[in-house]
């Protein structure tokens, strides 16, 4: 591993998290968890080689469905499953130094805290990395978009909420994210959280999906009949923010200029630190977004990170009244970026600035 060549005085490196144990493992198990913070598989990295650590009762699984030695790990250790501790005497031994000279992502146990480097490790996604994220961004579109298409306008929130899961874990992914609201709750909240209350004109469904520890994000919008003109009119400059935003993420480009654009962009559309006013979005791909940065935070070490190829990203402006515009696309070495978000069958409409979107869909009574 060459950052940990580079990284003295660290003498191994111990990955504890989802996040990173998926990205260095390959998405080795889903998680048992899925609100854990800290992985029931640790993995641990030396100059000498990499080993697993699991309890005894994920280990004849991660053994026989992941194969640790064919992913380059020389020993999957066990440690009792009512002893947590013991993961970290367990990771001492098999780097076979203390635990204040390994680095780690983050638990106290270790002496070092990397965890922003291993982040700027992870952006830029390995061609299995984007080709996975890409079947991911297919399958999440596609129960995002089923679930509202089966919409009947007076059905409640969480009854298409339900769909879009089942969707989702149906093709093997879940949703850390899932948000839907409509009709007057959509309109008055950036987060209208279903409720139980019956939707009749206009809903929005918000998606963050994980499978194998990637990550996509995408929000679609259907309904029963076509939209009022101003709410038209205020989806436009939702993307008229998103597309400023979307041609300034080029290879190279740091990415507070980036957040500059975007804030340049509310601002052209009369809704002067409109950002404020709720979460932009950013880098995604192992981490539902990988940091988090808004305009004008020079002292931030993401805000001079230059965009680069296989950077995912998913933008999400918004403005009051309903109106928002997020997908997921992965970053090229050169011309357009890849819309990572799609699946057939939904409809399409042209920005001002010429980049086809996701439209509202009208469905029937």
């Amino acid at each position: 591993m060459r950052w940990l060549d580079s990284a003295a005085p660290v003498a191994g490196l111990v990955l504890t998290g989802p996040a990173a144990v998926a990205w260095a493992c390959g998405g080795v198990a889903p998680p048992v968890d899925r609100t854990a913070a800290t992985d029931l598989v640790w993995a641990v990295f030396t100059s000498r080689g990499a080993a697993l650590i699991t309890t005894n009762v994920e280990a004849d699984r991660i053994r026989s469905e992941y194969d640790p030695a064919a992913h380059g790990f020389a020993d999957l250790a066990e440690v009792p499953w009512y002893s947590p501790d013991d993961f970290v005497s367990a990771a001492v031994r098999l780097a076979g130094c203390p635990a204040a000279s390994l680095a780690s992502d983050g638990h106290p146990a270790f002496g070092h805290d990397v965890s922003d480097d291993l982040i700027a490790l992870r952006l830029a996604l390995s061609a299995a990395e984007a080709a996975d994220l890409a079947e991911l961004g297919a399958d999440a579109a596609h129960a995002v978009q089923a679930g509202l298409a089966q919409w009947q306008p007076g059905e409640r929130d969480l009854d298409i909420q339900a769909r879009c899961a089942a969707h989702l874990e149906a093709a093997g992914a879940d949703a850390p994210v899932l948000i839907v609201g409509g009709d007057d709750r959509l309109e008055r909240y950036r987060h209208p959280m279903a409720a139980g209350a019956p939707v009749r004109r206009l809903v929005m469904a918000v998606v963050v999906a994980r499978r194998t520890g990637l990550y996509v994000a995408l929000t679609r919008f259907a309904a029963a009949g076509p939209v009022e003109p101003a709410y038209a009119a205020l989806r436009r400059q939702v993307q008229a923010v998103e597309d400023a935003t979307l041609a300034a993420c080029t290879a190279g480009t740091p990415y507070g200029t980036v957040l500059q654009s975007l804030a340049s962009a509310y601002s052209a559309i009369g809704a002067e630190g409109g950002w404020m006013g709720h979460y932009q979005g950013g880098p995604i791909g192992f981490a539902q977004r990988e940091f988090e940065i808004a305009p004008g935070q020079t002292r931030s070490r993401w805000y001079g990170e230059p965009v680069a190829a296989s950077h995912a990203l998913a933008w999400n402006p918004s403005l009051p009244g309903g109106a928002k515009s997020e997908d997921t696309y992965l970053v090229t070495e050169s011309g357009p970026l890849t819309l990572v978000t799609h699946a057939p069958g939904w409809p399409t409409e042209i920005s001002d600035s010429g980049r086809s979107r996701p439209a509202v869909l009208e469905v029937g009574p």
